[in-house]
């Protein structure tokens, strides 16, 4: 074919006229881009190579007026070649699985004249990548030279000095330069290279490296930051003052401020207000959780993988994968009723200080529709990404992601603490979720290589899990796990693909949900399913044996199942109901518990609706004394009572910080009891230890501050959900009025 092109003038003139070429649907690789023959289309402005099997771009394509770019459908891996169409401003990469929201930023940078990617006008945030971001990280990296390692060059210094420091700079700079939120790493340790070596060429008179490939390749080993600056802020969208004044108090359960009525002005949403939620809760219907009093509606959804056949099997990929919405930097000013609002305090008194929280970012991140006036829908789970295991290069002291998963109404939100930036936004308009959870994944990427990957289950109303993969930013599948609501789910800490379920319809029911190919095929398949004699509301599994039992917080009392997989019985009744005390102090099995966690290997932390308490026992000891016996009732065996709010409101549920040893509870008026059991937890693991005669006071109670939206105050909050991340850094605050809030540990 060159050859040809070589001896036909006319054909050669005819390619150089040529201003449109579609290649879509041509099943082309890389290789089949011949840098010769496009040499020749020296006039091309448009150019489609979309539903093809291209994983790179040649660097050499030579196309001086391309304008238009569309390689949908596709298995890219980098972008960075894209810097060889200078002119390019309409760029569309969709459902490229490999490709993240770095390469967005990627391609923002190198592309000066790029206004439009993906359909969306980026003009405004490719200015800031290009200007702001660039004029930052300059001044780190700088500062970093000058403060590590300029004094490292004697003032006669010898190519091989030069060489050696220029390593050294290099690798630091890389790892200690941070900016931004977590999710743009990638991003900032390649812009950080990239400053370094120009900043070096120019200080040293040292040649740029241009091998791209080499350094993408080094780069996807290096070892992922996740702490930045304060500063890094300045970077992000969704920015909230941080207030002078911190309401901290160490008051008695009772106390409180006033409430008002909330603010709740979106007609189409069918969400119980929280004032009204009582008689909802106190007389649940098994399909009717707390939030509505409608029933979902089936319906196309606007994000997710609604081509995925029964069972977890999937139909071809290019009809179900579309990317989230990414709301960072300055998409915000673009996007008016993108639904992400920030709330700045405009009050918060100063107590007594026992734990430095510090209120960081109020958000409102979940409306209905993107509805501003959305202050109905509630917020239920939230879950910190669990790092990916860098082995040797883990960082010894960060131990846990500031990037937390949230949900609530129809989407799934991530946000990153630090910044308050909500990073990905997933949404079924059809669905109302009620949880999520995180599992890591080894995942094989193409041509044998493998690579381990954080997947994200989301489920609710519908009762169907969606399978997302994060990183890629693409909900690769869902499994239709029950016929009603999903109230909770889990994934099992030994066996990554096993999956917990527990519904409206009185089971819980465990999955497999296989490991997705390089074309995200996947099969899902049931394991078991445990007899529940009321609805479950919260499940977790025994420490010291996840394998083997599970127990689970229902309408009508708390129960243990014997989950081992030897078994034959695959449809399976409880083993054990526990007793608890009641008011009056007889013990009994009915009462709903509403929270339900592990503190340790073997002490359980529980609520049920008996009014301010929270109850601490011990597994070991209460299962124990079940016996080799056919006796299933078992009285649990108190450790301690927390002391908590004197509420009959239900589904206020509690969390725990096992490192740290803290126990996590929002009330109904916007406060957050915390717990510091370390001083107990010593005296409660010895065979004979004694129950607290008195209840535990919290060690603080964090105060909901004064908020305001469209001039008037928000009171009344009910806090649906607390949870820390593992190095209790962050607290993440999930209410009934649509706002997650954000505080830090100081």
């Amino acid at each position: 074919m060159s050859q040809f092109l070589e001896q036909s003038p006319v054909v050669q003139e005819r390619l150089r006229k040529i201003e449109t070429l579609n290649l879509s649907k041509l099943q082309l690789k890389t290789g089949d881009l011949d840098p010769r023959l496009f040499s020749r289309l020296r006039h091309l402005q448009k150019l489609d190579l979309s539903d093809n099997l291209l994983d790179k771009f040649p660097n050499s394509l030579t196309l001086p007026g391309l304008r238009v770019l569309n390689c949908n459908n596709n298995k890219l891996e980098d972008v960075t070649a894209l810097k060889q169409f200078p002119l390019l401003e309409e760029l569309t990469y969709e459902n490229n699985v490999y490709l993240t929201l770095n390469d967005d930023y990627k391609v923002m940078f190198l592309l000066q004249n790029l206004r439009l990617l993906n359909g969306k006008d980026i003009t405004k945030l490719a200015n800031h990548v290009r200007r702001v971001n660039s004029r930052k990280l300059t001044s780190k990296v700088t500062a970093h030279w000058k403060k590590f390692f300029r004094d490292q060059l004697p003032e006669k210094y010898t190519a091989e000095q030069v060489k050696s420091v220029k390593k050294k700079f290099l690798k630091s700079v890389q790892t200690n330069v941070v900016y931004g939120p977590s999710s743009l790493s990638e991003f900032t340790r390649w812009r950080v290279k990239m400053i370094a070596e120009e900043f070096l060429a120019q200080s040293l008179g040292l040649e740029l490296s241009t091998d791209t490939e080499a350094e993408e390749k080094t780069d996807e080993d290096e070892e992922e930051t996740t702490e930045s600056p304060r500063e890094a802020a300045e970077d992000v969208g969704q920015v909230t003052v941080t207030p002078n004044k911190r309401k901290r108090n160490n008051s008695k359960a009772g106390s409180g401020n006033k409430r008002s009525k909330s603010q709740a002005n979106t007609e189409e949403e069918a969400v119980v207000n929280p004032q009204k939620s009582s008689h909802v809760q106190d007389d649940p219907a098994p399909d009717t959780p707390r939030t509505s009093n409608q029933p979902a509606k089936e319906a196309t959804p606007e994000q997710g993988a609604e081509g995925t056949h029964k069972n977890g099997e999937q139909f071809p990929r290019g009809q179900s994968n579309r990317r989230s919405s990414q709301l960072t930097g300055e998409q915000k000013s673009q996007e008016e009723n993108n639904g992400v609002v920030s709330l700045t305090p405009v009050k918060i008194s100063k107590g007594k200080e026992d734990v430095s929280a510090e209120p960081l970012h109020f958000l409102q991140c979940h409306s209905k529709g993107n509805s501003r006036e959305d202050f109905k829908t509630q917020l239920w789970s939230c879950v910190f990404e669990p790092l990916l295991d860098c082995g040797a290069r883990k960082d010894p002291i960060v131990s846990s992601s500031r990037t937390v998963a949230t949900c609530g109404g129809e989407s799934v939100c991530l946000i990153d603490c630090e910044t308050g930036t909500v990073l990905k936004k997933y949404k079924v308009v059809t669905e109302e979720f009620f949880s999520v959870a995180w599992t890591t994944l080894t995942m094989v990427i193409g041509d044998g290589r493998k690579k381990s990957h954080n997947i994200l289950a989301a489920a609710g109303r519908r009762g169907i899990v969606k399978l997302i993969h994060v990183a890629a930013d693409f909900c690769y599948g869902e499994i239709k796990a029950h016929k009603k609501p999903i109230a909770t789910v889990c994934f099992g800490p030994t066996r990554e693909t096993h999956l917990f379920t527990a519904s409206y319809d009185k089971r819980i029911a465990l999955w497999d949900i296989g490991i997705p190919d390089c074309d995200y095929n996947f099969k899902a398949s049931q394991l078991l399913v445990l007899e529940v004699l009321s609805i479950p509301l919260r499940i977790a599994l025994v420490p010291t044996c996840p394998d083997q039992y599970l127990l689970a917080g229902c309408e009508s009392g708390c129960f243990a199942w014997n989950i081992k997989l030897d078994k034959e019985q695959k449809s399976r009744p409880f083993e054990a109901v526990f007793q608890f005390p009641d008011e009056d102090g007889a013990m009994t099995t009915s009462h709903r518990v509403d929270g339900l966690a592990f503190l340790n290997d073997d002490v359980i932390v529980s609520k049920s609706s008996k009014p301010g308490c929270i109850y601490v026992w011990s597994w070991s000891r209460s299962f124990d004394a079940k016996g080799k016996g056919c006796q299933r009732t078992v009285s649990a065996v108190i450790l301690a009572e927390l002391e908590w709010s004197m509420t009959d409101m239900s589904y206020l549920t509690l969390s725990t910080c096992p490192a740290k040893e803290y126990v996590f509870c929002g009330d109904e008026k916007g406060s957050v009891w915390m717990y510091s059991l370390s001083n107990y937890t010593t005296a409660w693991n010895s065979a004979k230890g004694k129950r607290s005669d008195k209840r535990i006071p919290p060690a603080q109670i964090l105060k909901w501050p004064e908020l305001r939206a469209n001039g008037e105050q928000l009171t009344e909050i009910l806090i649906n959900n607390v949870v820390s991340d593992p190095t209790f850094t962050y607290l993440v605050v999930l209410t009934g009025v649509n706002i997650t809030a954000i505080w830090k540990k100081s």
